[in-house]
């Protein structure tokens, strides 16, 4: 059902983000990441004691591709 719509005012969005107005069947967004991250990396909150004496990431990666998204619509 059509719907009247007033003033939108779109400050931002994200590289995966949808922004659509009207009638719509279906939306999939789709992203693909890869995140590197050492020991202790995503600790978060107050007081935290993290004691990494040694730590190594190994970021190679001789693939191209890891997760392919084309032909996903």
């Amino acid at each position: 059902m059509p719907a009247f719509v007033g003033v939108v005012k779109l400050n931002s969005i994200g590289s995966s983000g949808v922004f659509h107005i009207g009638d719509v069947f279906a939306i999939s967004p789709q992203s693909v990441t890869k995140t590197f991250a050492g020991a202790g990396s995503f600790n978060t909150g107050d007081g935290l004691h993290i004691y990494n004496y040694y730590s190594n990431t190994n970021t190679n990666d001789a693939d191209v591709a890891d997760e392919n998204v084309v032909g996903n619509v």
